[in-house]
């Protein structure tokens, strides 16, 4: 039997995060997407309710849940937000989940209470100024010296990397050369604040007014070599993994920004009036709506999909793929058709589709573009690639 109604644990968390981004995100959130400002205060509440832990086990500081209750939470956030949805999804997914995937005992007794709790947040340096998709041509490279690495290189658009709360950043870095002549790349954890290791000015950005990203840069930068993530030349298939369970919950994101378009014009078509009547009550606008919600609809699926078969233990490559790809479009296109439904008032910021136009384009390229998720799913339909 096929049922796709939430437990009555993952409905309560649901609501919670909706109560919250309705009444404490949304009056707030313009102004700081207007001066690019993080949202500190709102950060902390997210703290203070377990978010970050959501899908870590509570002997390391977490709440015990699984990871679509983090999805369930992102899509609620994205409702409203992309900045504060995204901050909690980089948080946890590349912040988090490479430690508690991959880290040893010491390191999860160090790193994975504290961002459980919120209480410093953790990003993930992989992306480079030449690489972009092409993720395996890392020249960044870490050299052991005795009991150390010595870090070299630089990383771009890097989430959650230069807030007050950063306190680690998982890189990867060519740590030597493989018996068939390739790159042998592993992941290093650099605490924030090592000598050598600097953040670069805050990029001015489309979208995702309100979240953290920055260039980073490490100039013998030196971290012990216990730092190791996992096993030395695992990086690549780790990084693999960690995008792979990332992109459900970017889908879910995705999923939230149209369904938050879908909010905000059923809101409008029953204010606004045009030629003696609401607008609401034409029929290119109802067909409009239909054509968002179905958008919206089809993409939870996906994710839910996706989800349920991680949760599993089933391979899912495939299916995070597909949701990425169906909740990004649908994103775009119901901001899209917000944008067109609100005319001239959705062309300004300071309405929320305004900035939903704006957060909508980077799902198509952040953890993997539309192309490569393509790629993905052709791959895993046996195609050569």
């Amino acid at each position: 039997m096929v049922d796709h109604r939430l437990s009555e644990e993952h409905e309560a968390l649901r609501e919670s995060v909706q109560t919250f981004a309705r009444k404490e995100v949304a009056p707030v959130i313009g102004d700081y997407y207007e001066r690019e400002e993080f949202p500190y205060p709102l950060v902390q509440v997210m703290g203070r309710m377990g978010l970050f832990g959501l899908p870590i086990p509570e002997e390391h500081g977490g709440m015990g849940g699984d990871y679509f209750a983090l999805c369930l939470a992102l899509e609620e956030l994205a409702r409203v937000d992309s900045s504060v949805a995204i901050t909690l999804e980089a948080g946890v997914s590349l912040g988090v989940m490479p430690i508690y995937r991959f880290g040893s005992d010491e390191q999860r007794r160090t790193w994975l209470p504290r961002l459980a709790a919120g209480e410093i947040l953790g990003a993930f340096g992989l992306t480079e100024p030449g690489g972009g998709s092409d993720a395996g041509s890392t020249r960044t490279t870490a050299v052991l010296d005795g009991d150390e690495w010595v870090i070299n290189g630089s990383k771009a658009f890097i989430t959650n990397s230069g807030t007050d709360l950063t306190g680690l950043v998982t890189v990867t870095a060519v740590t030597g050369q493989k018996p068939n002549g390739g790159k042998e790349i592993s992941t290093i954890i650099v605490p924030a604040g090592t000598p050598g290791f600097t953040v670069a000015k805050k990029y001015s950005k489309v979208g995702w007014n309100a979240s953290d990203t920055h260039a980073l840069s490490f100039d013998d930068c030196r971290v012990p070599a216990a730092n190791l993530l996992g096993e030395r030349g695992r990086g690549y298939a780790q990084f693999l993994a960690t995008l792979t369970e990332g992109r459900v919950a970017i889908a879910a994101l995705g999923v939230g920004l149209a369904q938050g378009c879908v909010d905000e014009c059923l809101r409008y078509l029953g204010e606004r009036e045009a030629f003696g009547r609401k607008i609401g009550e034409y029929q290119a606008m109802q067909f409009k709506v239909a054509d968002m919600e179905l958008r919206a609809h089809t993409a939870r699926l996906a994710y839910y999909d996706a989800a349920s078969r991680m949760l599993r233990g089933e391979p899912y490559k495939k299916e995070a793929a597909i949701a990425k790809l169906v909740s990004s479009n649908a994103a775009m296109d119901n901001a899209r058709d917000a944008t067109q439904i609100f005319g001239g008032y959705g062309f300004m910021n300071e309405t929320p589709v305004g900035r939903f136009y704006r957060d909508a384009k980077i799902l198509e390229i952040g953890e993997g573009t539309s192309e490569v998720q393509r790629m993905l799913i052709a791959r895993e339909l046996g195609l050569p690639t």
